[in-house]
């Protein structure tokens, strides 16, 4: 009986040890400001979003530049209105929705620099 309680009391306290350990890791890290503006829930849910945003803009594009579909549902135009904070109307910025999920990531961001009223426009002669 002993032998069970000791055993019970070391994986407690291993877990308890992980548990810290996670925490000390995840506070070294900005976490992501995730925040739904309008409507009551994502197209997807949420582990399903973070893992394939990026496959579902990319089909609605191939759907809407090779075949002329233009269903809204996993529009990057329907993102941005439920995701865009209501003070900036936008995305992007320090807490912005998709700016810290990609900091955070560590991944860069070129969907707007053509999907944006504010975009630069390049010449042949804009490097």
């Amino acid at each position: 009986m002993m032998r069970i309680t000791a055993w019970i009391v070391a994986a407690v306290l291993a877990v308890a040890g992980v548990a810290a350990a996670a925490d000390k890791l995840r506070r070294g890290v900005a976490v992501p400001v995730v925040k739904i503006e309008k409507g009551e829930a994502c197209v997807a849910p949420t582990e399903e979003m973070r893992r394939n945003h990026m496959r579902m803009l990319l089909r609605q594009r191939d759907l809407t530049m090779h075949q002329g579909l233009r269903e809204t549902r996993f529009s990057l135009k329907n993102c941005v209105e439920c995701h865009a904070d209501g003070a900036t109307g936008s995305v992007l910025g320090k807490d912005g929705f998709c700016s810290s999920c990609h900091a955070y990531a560590s991944v860069s961001i070129d969907c707007f620099e053509c999907h944006s009223p504010m975009r630069q426009v390049r010449t042949a002669a804009t490097p």
